[in-house]
């Protein structure tokens, strides 16, 4: 791959991966469009790991106050004193990401068989694109405010797990899918957006460990344009994800449906003719 290809795909990432219009999917496109056929999962996960760091940059103080709690916890454990897990909400929250990573995990490992299928067809791409702004759509009639919200809880936590796993698949939006199913569990849309990308931490630094083991096994390293593309995914995710955010806080996140219906359609009628 070259240098300008990776940079492109970068900001393709970067701007991509926040908004709900599938980052993957434009990735699968924006590789087909520059010939790239090889499998470049490695590329795709390094620049996700870009964008990883603008959540990184914009959570800071939840994901500190995650850590400080599940250190305290830990102590607490090692000294055998009792630990009041339903008092500390940052430990819960905590609680709730590594119990949501479960399915994700359990999901991409078995979708991980098919990544040779799934990472070169445009015409998945594309039929996922339309089932991403149906969600997207359907979202609108789910807007809620903390007044007339349900908590989040173990239960929520793996149901939104769950619908991030099947992100794996190009042209399904992580950040739309977990955001929309989030609220359809009955989370205001402020707390949904929060734990979905608080969610997307464990599940891209899982991807990135596989991915690294995989280097290893074949020889292969990360090279200039690996580099560059992770540096431009992490800048334009990070301008990217404060966008979303206000867009979601406005209630306009359905706004984009119309976007991934038209796109996918485009696809599917470039792919058929």
């Amino acid at each position: 791959m070259e240098i300008y290809q990776a940079v492109t795909l970068g900001i393709l990432q970067g701007l991509t991966e926040f908004l709900p219009v599938s980052s993957s999917g434009h990735l699968v496109l924006g590789q087909l469009f520059f010939g790239i056929t090889e499998s470049v999962l490695a590329f795709d996960i390094s620049v996700h790991m870009g964008t990883l760091g603008a959540v990184f940059v914009v959570y800071s103080s939840d994901i500190s106050a995650m850590v400080g709690a599940l250190s305290a916890c830990a102590g607490r454990i090692v000294r055998g004193r009792p630990v009041a897990v339903g008092s500390d909400e940052n430990l819960k929250l905590a609680l709730f990401i590594l119990a949501g990573s479960v399915p994700t995990a359990m999901m991409g490992m078995f979708l991980k068989k098919f990544e040779h299928i799934m990472f070169t067809s445009s015409l998945l791409v594309g039929a996922m694109m339309m089932v991403t702004g149906t969600i997207l759509w359907t979202s609108r009639k789910f807007y809620r405010t903390e007044k007339n919200s349900i908590g989040l809880d173990v239960k929520r936590s793996l149901v939104i797990g769950a619908s991030q796993g099947l992100a794996v698949i190009p042209g399904i939006s992580r950040a739309g899918t977990t955001i929309a199913c989030g609220m359809f569990c009955g989370l205001d849309r402020h707390t949904a957006a929060k734990f979905s990308f608080l969610l997307s931490i464990p599940a891209i630094l899982g991807a990135q460990l596989v991915s690294i083991i995989g280097y290893r096994e074949q020889g292969s390293g990360i090279d200039a344009a690996m580099i560059y593309g992770t540096l431009v995914a992490f800048i334009t995710g990070l301008i990217a994800l404060k966008v979303l955010i206000k867009i979601v806080h406005a209630g306009k996140f359905h706004l984009f449906a119309p976007y991934c219906w038209v796109v996918g359609f485009l696809v599917l009628l470039s792919t058929i003719y």
